[in-house]
């Protein structure tokens, strides 16, 4: 692979402005396709199979005017401070805004707060249910322009109206964040680079590269139903990658300059050498999240698949383009040096650098060390144990949304369940609902945190009726996952009647069963992945163990950082979080698959270098040292990166986005810098030479990946360096 890598990058270098106008033209078609053929995104989920799903199915069939699966708005109304709604001026203003939702385009039915008892005892707050005829992700801007109409002309009687339910979209807006990101990122290269050519080409590559997958990917939601999430998890996640791998190729083309290679042929071998490395390390980022496709839910097949798609782009720019644009700038990649600033090739400089320093202060102490990290890590990881797995709501919103507003208003007004009602379906095989759906009822009234249940509704056939259950207590609580389980438990118990429950609260509920089960099968999957992976590349046994046991950490105590913040509410504020609760569903499922693959990065830029040092004679504590010498600050600086762009999405109003920020930076800052950096020299010290031991038969049957270069090293060392075709005047002009 080293060696068609090489050729890659001198034919990339020699041909720049042929590859440079290709890259373009695919730029041009990518956003132009997006333009031209992009198509709304959805933030439902659902989930095939599921009891909630099925009930859903069932009613589109038997019952299609209950619109079971329709969007809902629930439209609450509060009277101002000492005043009810009873006031002739504002009952007039909230039945005109009922009678005006029932003529609104797409929806199927509206209750009217006075007649169904939808106003509290004090007489202050009061909520109309909308139900539409369509999905939330199907509701027309028609229809929402009407639904936004009638609540601007209720809030003018002097009535505080706010909406909350999944008709009214929530646009996954961006703040400042990614700039942020790109920012520090930006900054970090400058220092790491002493240069602003060299630490432009990373950002300019990783710039084009997101835009391409971007484009693609906008473009596809014209004819797939995307997750409004998965075009920002390829942003977050191909940005901070294509940085990271035009880091590590632009490093080693300098150094390679150092050693007094020409332009063209340094551009070969740091493809060739750094390239391969990228090309693995992407490889194993790409599967990870292409894997989430056997987890089997819809939603994160879409999101992963989409990722993976930026990341080969990503991957596939650093390996074409990036020695492209090293052919424009040729020896002047070390030009617009800042002042102050100084790069030091860690290859070439004779003085001992702070990795040198690093590795030799744990080979001293290398139990210690490793006692110390691993002990570190499982105190953060304890909050996992309590982790519990929900999907988001309106109480998760940011506070200046209606959607929060309307979750807070019926919470004071009715208690905190009458934002998560349930949908019960009672079906019998002959017409007799409306008594078995009555006995139901009467049943579920006895169960615990139950606060009201519907008189039944029952089909024209007579098989089929449906309750509405209010609990007492909030949808994503425990409690009403306990009564759902509860009154799922109730079919049989009315001879001849079948009892399923639906509702957006019970889809929720599903969903996050659905993920939590799913957890442990892809993370064994993953696990697996890793120990194949690094078994081929680093020809050891010990080392994937070691790197698996490293991932496992790493997961752990990211868990643990996310449970602390965002559901126990540790340091929530200083983050900017509104509201804590349970863990999105899909969040650690995500995470386990994008962790893999950036931990397998690391793994692989830096213990290679020690596996290099090993083969070419270097005693393996020795080995050890020197290897991470050379790779400790480019490492380090691409670690820091890479939680700088994450972090930014912090900032970012959604709460999903938010936690995805949070965990994707954290989990780097423990893999990286902890992990890699400081457990994984102490291990290798403590295994000494033992650590590349593989068995002979084993050995022999792997196929040799040559991650690290080293036929390439042999090849060119037993070649004379090609001479460029071009004159020297081109090969180094901007």
């Amino acid at each position: 692979m080293a060696s068609f890598l090489y050729r890659l990058g001198r034919l990339a270098f020699r041909r720049r402005r042929w590859v440079a106008g290709a890259w373009l033209a695919v730029l041009a078609a990518a956003l132009i396709g997006a333009f031209a053929l992009s198509g709304p995104t959805q933030d439902s989920f659902s989930i095939p199979g599921t009891q909630s799903q099925k009930a859903i199915d069932l009613l589109a069939e038997r019952f299609p005017q209950a619109s079971a699966g329709g969007a809902t708005a629930r439209v609450v109304f509060a009277a101002p401070d000492g005043q009810t709604l009873s006031k002739p001026a504002y009952k007039a203003a909230v039945e005109k805004a009922v009678a005006d939702l029932e003529q609104a385009p797409q929806v199927a039915s509206v209750s009217d707060p006075f007649s169904s008892g939808a106003v509290n005892q004090a007489g202050t707050i009061g909520f109309a249910e909308a139900t539409y005829q369509v999905p939330g992700d199907d509701v027309s801007d028609a229809a929402r322009a009407a639904l936004t109409s009638v609540v601007d002309q209720a809030r003018a009687s002097g009535l505080s109206v706010e909406v909350g339910g999944d008709a009214l979209a929530v646009d996954a807006k961006q703040g400042l964040g990614e700039i942020i990101g790109v920012v520090v990122a930006a900054l970090v290269l400058v220092i790491t680079f002493g240069s602003l050519i060299a630490a432009g080409l990373p950002l300019l590559t990783a710039i084009l590269g997101i835009a391409i997958g971007i484009g693609v990917i906008t473009a596809a939601s014209g004819f797939v139903d995307l997750s409004s999430n998965t075009p920002t998890l390829a942003l977050m996640l191909g940005l901070a990658v294509a940085i990271d791998y035009a880091l590590f190729i632009v490093s080693r083309y300098r150094h390679e300059l150092a050693a007094g290679h020409e332009p063209q042929e340094a551009a070969g071998r740091a493809v060739g050498t750094a390239g391969s490395a990228v090309v693995f390390a992407g490889l194993t980022v790409i599967i990870a999240l292409a894997a989430l496709s056997v987890v089997g839910i819809p939603f994160l097949t879409q999101m992963g698949v989409a990722a993976a798609f930026t990341v080969a782009v990503s991957v596939v720019i650093a390996l074409t383009l990036l020695p492209a644009l090293l052919g424009f700038a040729g020896r002047r990649i070390a030009g617009g040096r800042i002042p102050g600033l100084r790069a030091r090739d860690t290859e070439t400089d004779s003085r001992t650098t702070f990795g040198v320093r690093w590795a030799r202060l744990i080979a001293r102490r290398p139990v210690a060390v490793l006692l110390l990290a691993v002990v570190g890590l499982g105190v953060v990881a304890l909050p996992t144990l309590d982790m519990r797995l929900g999907m988001s709501d309106d109480s998760t919103a940011a506070k200046d949304t209606t959607q929060r507003k309307a979750y807070d208003l019926l919470s004071e007004g009715f208690g905190p369940g009458f934002n998560g009602p349930l949908v019960v379906v009672v079906d019998v095989p002959n017409a007799a609902a409306q008594q078995a759906a009555t006995q139901v009822a009467e049943r579920i009234r006895g169960i615990e945190d139950v606060s009201a249940v519907t008189e039944p509704a029952v089909n024209q056939a007579g098989d089929t009726a449906i309750l509405t259950v209010i609990p007492d207590s909030g949808p994503s609580t425990e409690a009403t996952k306990d009564l759902v389980r509860a009154i799922r438990q109730q079919d049989g118990a009315v001879p001849g009647a079948a009892i399923a429950v639906t509702g957006l609260t019970a889809i929720n509920i599903d969903i996050s069963a659905k993920l939590g089960a799913a957890l442990i099968p892809y993370l064994a999957v993953v696990v697996g992945l890793a120990f194949i992976l690094l078994m081929l590349v680093f020809r050891s046994l010990l080392v994937p163990l070691k790197a698996t046991v490293g991932f496992l950490l790493s997961i752990a105590a990211t868990f643990g950082a996310v449970v602390a913040v965002f559901q126990k509410g540790w340091f929530a504020g200083a983050l900017g979080v509104d509201q804590v609760g349970p863990i999105t569903s899909f969040l650690p499922v995500i995470l386990i698959g994008i962790v893999f693959g950036l931990a397998m990065d690391y793994q692989v830029f830096l213990v290679t270098r020690m596996r290099e040092e090993y083969v070419h004679g270097t005693e393996a504590r020795k080995a050890v040292i020197a290897g991470f010498g050379h790779g400790a600050r480019v490492v380090t600086a691409a670690a820091i990166i890479m939680i700088s762009v994450f972090s930014g999405f912090i900032l970012a109003p959604d709460a999903i986005i938010k936690s995805i920020g949070f965990a994707l930076g954290i989990a780097v800052l423990f893999d990286a810098l902890i992990v890699r950096m400081t457990i994984v020299p102490a291990v290798m010290t403590l295994l000494g030479k033992s650590a590349w031991w593989l068995p002979r038969w084993l050995d022999k049957l792997l196929p040799n990946v040559d991650v690290e270069g080293e036929k390439l090293r042999h090849e060119l060392e037993d070649t004379p360096e090609p001479v460029p075709s071009e004159p020297a005047a081109e090969r180094v002009s901007v």
